[in-house]
């Protein structure tokens, strides 16, 4: 079984000290890392070449935009294995305002191989998140459902002895987190490449199933924990939040695929009867 997670936000964004940013992919709402965030995610690679090798990481999967990628570059080269795309692990946007389009989605594992060759495009997506946007509820529904799927998969891909990191954005972070722990209320700020560590305590339950070691932690930084983030930031009431703009000249665009890409392993579904 998957007996570890660790989780750790993307490193600091380029677009938060240069108004004057352009997207490596061309897409909408993709910056890169500042050199700082760099620095983050080489810190973060050597916290990890620094542990005992039984207690690293076996496994990355990266959300698909760069800045996460950025960072599980550093982490991919210094342990030696691949970087695996997961759209279900993407940045989180409120819900698109009526006729403005939709939110940017990032390309496939093939796409992104231009750009870091560390990717295995062996791996698709087995979520994906709508491209409409989400109120803090549905962001929470997406990352349980999504682990749901994700955690039996890499048991049935990767072996029974996988410690996975997932890379990742502040809100999913944190119901990520919530998922793991089963408390949809446990208060947390997240900041860059900060670090969550999670133990399998059941193996018959995936939700609520782990045992926190950490919670984003900035102790391997030089800096510390920074640029922390939390839903209080920006929740309204009864988890709605303000709607966004989608990307312009979206309009007319039909949604990609959303949610789940594969069905449930049958073991998972007997243990939710």
């Amino acid at each position: 079984m998957v007996r570890k997670i660790y989780i750790a936000r993307h490193g600091f964004r380029l677009n938060w000290v240069n108004t004057n940013w352009k997207s490596p992919t061309g897409l909408a709402r993709d910056p890169p890392l500042a050199a700082y965030g760099e620095k983050q995610a080489q810190e973060l690679a050597d916290h990890f070449l620094s542990l005992p090798e039984e207690e690293r990481p076996t496994v990355i999967f990266s959300s698909p935009y760069y800045r996460c990628l950025q960072t599980s570059k550093p982490v991919s080269k210094a342990l030696g294995i691949p970087i695996y795309v997961e759209h279900g692990l993407s940045e989180w946007y409120s819900p698109v305002a009526p006729g403005t389009g939709l939110h940017p989605r990032p390309g496939s594992a093939a796409d992104l191989q231009s750009y870091f060759p560390e990717i295995d495009p062996s791996w698709s997506s087995i979520w994906h998140t709508s491209q409409k946007g989400e109120d803090v509820e549905e962001v929470h529904e997406r990352t349980n459902g999504f682990l749901e799927v994700f955690v039996p998969e890499v048991e049935r891909r990767f072996g029974p002895d996988s410690r996975v990191l997932l890379v990742t954005h502040a809100a999913t972070t944190i119901t990520l987190v919530r998922g793991l722990i089963g408390d949809r209320d446990h208060p947390l700020k997240v900041g860059c490449c900060s670090l969550s560590i999670f133990d399998r305590k059941e193996r018959s339950r995936i939700l609520g199933g782990w045992e926190a070691k950490l919670l984003a932690d900035g102790q391997h930084l030089a800096g510390g924990s920074d640029r922390e983030w939390g839903f209080d930031y920006i929740e309204v009431a009864y988890g709605k939040v303000v709607e966004d703009s989608g990307v312009p000249g979206t309009e007319s665009d039909l949604e990609g695929p959303v949610g789940a890409q594969i069905s449930p392993a049958p073991a998972q579904i007997a243990s939710n009867l």
